[in-house]
């Protein structure tokens, strides 16, 4: 089977990297490099970076193109797919979620600050219709109260290669319709989503485990702006691990402390 990968972000570098491992890949279709980080330099997406370590072709037109393949695996791509290309191959969408649940742009992100006890992973058809297709594979896990975005993901990847080699080695994926009921939508993680409210200290550690390692929840300790990349709850107080003061580097809250002394 002729095999491409559509991925940019890196759950679906990471993802991409555990297909490569059982199959050949064809090529990688990836968004175009653009601005990143503090100093705003031209970087390559992290699937990129990925399929260059793998030897793989990449292809980064600015809208979506591709070559001729029997199926796309599509896992944090980020645009939406032509209907004319749906028709030229199975495209396989990657989705950290249980679907019909959370649909849309921040599924784990959304999951763990709605405090979920469980996710998973669903392979479904891509359709016009945001993540709506039919489902060809599906399977669940257990979020860890201190789990993290970054440790679901992980988990998710692991899981979406397995799922992946069920549905990839069959002549023809059998798909069910997603049911009706259920549906709900993980919007855009916004700056305002980003802002903790310490009067909620269970429901501020969720957001600051949602948003780490790669967004940081924001608030203000000690009078000073600062990210928080890690926290827990004591005796119904919240309680600080690890900040990033603005402009400086990631430390203990302990050591933040002292620094302001």
């Amino acid at each position: 089977m002729r095999i491409g990968v559509a991925a940019t972000a890196p759950f679906g570098a990471d993802v991409l990297e555990r297909l490569a491992a059982r199959h050949d890949v064809a090529f990688v279709l990836t968004r175009p490099d653009a601005p990143a980080g503090r100093g705003r330099k031209v970087a390559p997406p992290a699937a990129k970076a990925a399929a260059e370590r793998l030897g793989l072709r990449v292809l980064q037109p600015e809208r979506p193109e591709v070559e001729a393949a029997d199926a796309i695996v599509v896992a944090a791509y980020g645009l939406l797919i032509p209907e004319s290309l749906l028709d030229r191959a199975l495209w396989l969408n990657v989705h950290p979620s249980l679907l019909p649940r959370w649909r849309g742009a921040a599924p784990v992100e959304r999951s763990i600050m709605a405090g979920d006890r469980d996710t998973g992973v669903t392979i479904h058809r891509t359709v016009k219709e945001l993540d709506a297709g039919p489902v060809a594979a599906q399977a669940a896990f257990r979020v860890e109260d201190d789990d993290d975005a970054g440790a679901v993901f992980a988990r998710a990847a692991e899981l979406a290669a397995d799922l992946l080699e069920g549905v990839l080695d069959r002549d023809e994926p059998t798909f069910e319709p997603q049911p009706d009921e259920g549906v709900t939508y993980a919007d855009k993680i916004t700056a305002a989503d980003r802002e903790l409210d310490l009067s909620d200290p269970e429901q501020a550690v969720r957001v600051v485990r949602a948003l780490s390692p790669h967004i940081g929840a924001r608030t203000q300790l000690d009078g000073r702006d600062v990210t928080v990349w890690r926290a827990r709850v004591e005796d119904g107080r919240f309680v600080p691990l690890e900040v990033q003061p603005a402009g400086k580097r990631r430390m203990a809250y302990d050591e933040f402390r002292r620094g302001l002394r």
